[in-house]
């Protein structure tokens, strides 16, 4: 059986959806994750801003031994979602351990400008 790798709790502190873009290619931000686990990993996600209150216990799905590329833009709650030209925060939280990439295109120039890193990672005992 294929051994779920990673940790359940993941922090990506700098997170923002530009307003606008240019040339062909919208901006866009994703977080990217990886479940080697047999089973699926449901996620929860919260979203943290400067001026309000956090958008919560937004669920996802990772089936099990796939990958899955999560658009922010499509996160939402109770049809509140994450505005663009406001920074924000990501807290991703699983019931398995998993592994989170954060990638981010800015396209809010000619020169497109691709960002990615892994997510930080609170170690867990189990």
């Amino acid at each position: 059986m294929p051994q779920a790798t990673g940790e359940k709790l993941w922090y990506i502190p700098d997170a923002y959806i530009p307003e606008k873009s240019s040339g062909g290619l919208t901006s866009h931000e994703s977080v990217c994750v990886i479940n080697t686990a047999s089973e699926d990993a449901l996620l929860s996600f919260t979203v943290f801003f400067e001026d309000r209150a956090p958008l919560e216990d937004i669920l996802v799905v990772v089936p099990a031994r796939r990958t899955k590329h999560i658009r922010t833009s499509s996160l939402a709650k109770g049809g509140a979602s994450i505005p663009v030209g406001v920074p924000y925060a990501i807290e991703v939280r699983s019931d398995i351990k998993i592994i989170v990439q954060y990638s981010r295109l800015d396209a809010t120039q000619a020169e497109n400008a691709l960002m990615s890193v892994i997510a930080y990672p609170v170690r867990s005992s189990s």
